[in-house]
């Protein structure tokens, strides 16, 4: 599959809006004090989970991305 210059730059600018966002979310959901009364509170484990699933699959979009535009870059000689 060959994936168009646009749809690349999405896929990189994706991979980097999730890891602008989600360790800011993580540092106001660490401050929150629903999170920790006597350790960490299933409503900290919840999120800490979405904020590395997030990051893991915003940083394999990104990848993709990157491999994309180096795909378009050779294929362009």
């Amino acid at each position: 599959m060959v994936l168009s210059k646009p749809a690349s730059w999405f896929l990189v600018l994706f991979g980097v809006w999730s890891w602008f966002i989600w360790p800011n979310f993580l540092r106001n959901i660490w401050g929150d004090e629903r999170s920790w009364q006597d350790g960490p509170q299933p409503f900290f484990l919840v999120h800490l989970v979405l904020v590395v699933v997030s990051l893991v699959l915003g940083t394999a979009i990104a990848v993709l991305g990157i491999r994309g535009l180096r795909g378009w870059a050779r294929s362009n000689r």
